[in-house]
C-alpha cells in the first residue's frame, strides 16, 4: 500500500435485530439433530429470526439510522450509499441503496447494491475505500444492509444442515476520509466458480418459477444439490484460500509501525463470520490467538455478510479491541468466494 494515499476510516457501526429468536433445543425439534449437535457441532445457542413484518431493506435502514446516531455527521454528507441487503428483499429487481439514502436523508448521495452472499461487507469494505482513495468527490460511504435468508432455509433438510445457523437481522458501517481511526487497509478476495451451483434454491429464477407446485416440493428453500462435490472442495481449498487472503490482505496493508511488513503474527483479532466452532477454532491456531481475541456468534446466528459488523460491534462491546489493534475481518460465501480485510483498530501506533 502506498504511503501518500488518504487514510479511510470507520466512524461508526450499527445493527438492528428482529425481536424473534429460535433456541437450539426448537432447531433440534424442528430438524431432528440431538440438541448437543446443534450447540457443539454447529455452533448454535440461539439465532434471531425475522418476523412477517421485518423486511429486510427496512432492517438495514433501523441499522444505519443507528449508525448515524452514534457519528457527529450529517446524513447530507454522505457521498454513497452501497446497500448490501441480501436478493431476498421487499421487491425484486429494485435498488435497495437508492432507498436507504432516501429514507435516512442522505439526499447528496447515489446509492447501489452489492451481493457476494456472506463475504459481501468485505467486498464493499474494499469498494468503499477504494472510492474514496480513487474520488475527489467521495468523501463519506454508508454501507449498510439486511438480511432474511433464513426464510430460505428447510430444517428437514439434512442436505443443508450446515446452513441451519442462519438468521435475520442487519448491520450498517459509515466510512469516511481522513478520519483519524479504525483505518481500513488491505482486502483481498478470492472465488471458485466450480462451486458457483452446488448451493441454490431451485424455483426461484428464469430456469424455474416458484409455481405453488414448486413451493408445495420444497423448491423454493436452499439445496446442496452437489453434496459430495462441494464437501470435496470445500475441505480441500477453504481454510487455505483463507488464510491466502489474509496474507495478501496483510501485503497490501502497508508497514507496521516498525517499519516492517505485516504478517499473521501482527493480528491480534480475528474478526470471522459463524461457522462451526472446530473452523472457528483451526483460524485462531493459525494465527496463534485465543478465544480472549475473537467474538462467537453463537447467541445471534448466522446473519450473513452482517456478520462481519455485528462481531466489531460485540467486540467493542466487550472490551476486547484496543487502540492499535490489527483485526483481520473474514468472510466467505457460497459460490464460492473467500476475502478478508484488515483493520487497524483505534488510534494507530507510532513507531
Amino acid at each position: 500500500m502506498r504511503n501518500d494515499l488518504p487514510d479511510v476510516g470507520i466512524v461508526s457501526l450499527g445493527m438492528h435485530l428482529p425481536e424473534g429468536v429460535m433456541t437450539a433445543s426448537e432447531i433440534a425439534e424442528a430438524s431432528g439433530l440431538p440438541e448437543w449437535v446443534v450447540r457443539d457441532k454447529l455452533g448454535i445457542e440461539q439465532k434471531y429470526v425475522a418476523g412477517p413484518d421485518d423486511h429486510p431493506n427496512a432492517m438495514a435502514i433501523a441499522a444505519a439510522r443507528d449508525c448515524l446516531a452514534k457519528a457527529d455527521v450529517d446524513p447530507a454528507e454522505i457521498d454513497v450509499v452501497i446497500s448490501t441487503t441480501e436478493e431476498w428483499r421487499e421487491y425484486l429487481m429494485w435498488t435497495c441503496g437508492i432507498h436507504i439514502a432516501h429514507e435516512i436523508g442522505a439526499v447528496n448521495a447515489w446509492g447501489m447494491d452489492v451481493h457476494m452472499r456472506c463475504c459481501t461487507t468485505i467486498a464493499a469494505l474494499r469498494m468503499a475505500r477504494e472510492m474514496m482513495v480513487a474520488n475527489d468527490d467521495v468523501d463519506t460511504v454508508l454501507i449498510a444492509g439486511g438480511y432474511n435468508v433464513s426464510r430460505f432455509i428447510d430444517l428437514t433438510n439434512p442436505r443443508t444442515s450446515f446452513m441451519f445457523n442462519i438468521g435475520a437481522g442487519a448491520g450498517a458501517i459509515l466510512l469516511k476520509k481522513g478520519h483519524p481511526k479504525n483505518h481500513v487497509l488491505g482486502s483481498h478476495l478470492i472465488s471458485d466458480g466450480s462451486m458457483s451451483t452446488h448451493v441454490v434454491v431451485p424455483a426461484s429464477g428464469t430456469k424455474e418459477h416458484p409455481t405453488p407446485e414448486a413451493v408445495a416440493a420444497g423448491r423454493f428453500t436452499f439445496d446442496l444439490v452437489e453434496p459430495e462435490a462441494m464437501k470435496a472442495r470445500l475441505n480441500e481449498v477453504s481454510i487455505d484460500n483463507w488464510m491466502a487472503c489474509l496474507d495478501r490482505a496483510l501485503a497490501k496493508s502497508g508497514p507496521g509501525p516498525d517499519g516492517a511488513p505485516l504478517t499473521r503474527d501482527d493480528v491480534d483479532f480475528l474478526n470471522l463470520i459463524l461457522v462451526k466452532p472446530s473452523a472457528h477454532q483451526d483460524l485462531l491456531d493459525r494465527l496463534g490467538l485465543t478465544w480472549d481475541d475473537t467474538v462467537y456468534l453463537s447467541r445471534f446466528g448466522h446473519i450473513g455478510e452482517q456478520d462481519s459488523i455485528i462481531a466489531l460491534i460485540e467486540a467493542e462491546r466487550q472490551g476486547k479491541l484496543a487502540d492499535g489493534d490489527l483485526v483481520a475481518v473474514m468472510g466467505a460465501g457460497i459460490g464460492y468466494v473467500w476475502g478478508a480485510a484488515v483493520v487497524r483498530w483505534g488510534e494507530a501506533p507510532t513507531s
